[in-house]
């Protein structure tokens, strides 16, 4: 009995600890925000503010090696986020939230034009 516990508390952390790895997911450097940049490790809100910066001022990173332009970043630095980070997209691509937003104004939108034509008739 005490084999079988073991065994499955084994497999359970072998699991969780291949889970863990499945779900973190790269940061994009395009369309992250401030908090997102500031779950990376070695990037504090100065770095993150830094990165927003740079992303706003040159329309955002082409590669990762690019955050080797933004002050405060250095090859060990971006070498030791690689597997942190990712780059796609342009900075220009709106957040989720941002979509989301959206699509709940155009759907009330849509729902009030419905309501006034309702009312007309």
């Amino acid at each position: 009995m005490k084999k079988l516990f073991y065994v499955v508390l084994a497999v359970l952390s072998i699991s969780l600890g291949s889970f863990s790895l499945i779900a973190s997911a790269a940061v994009n450097l395009n369309t992250a925000t401030q908090a997102e940049l500031e779950t990376l490790k070695g990037v504090g809100p100065a770095k993150a503010a830094a990165i927003l910066d740079y992303r706003k001022k040159n329309g955002g990173f082409k590669s990762i090696d690019d955050l080797n332009k933004v002050p405060g970043f250095g090859d060990k630095t971006v070498a030791s986020l690689k597997g942190q980070i990712a780059v796609s997209g342009s900075a220009d691509a709106a957040p989720a939230t941002d979509v989301m937003a959206k699509a709940r104004a155009a759907k009330a939108e849509k729902a009030a034009a419905a309501k006034a034509a309702a009312e007309k008739k």
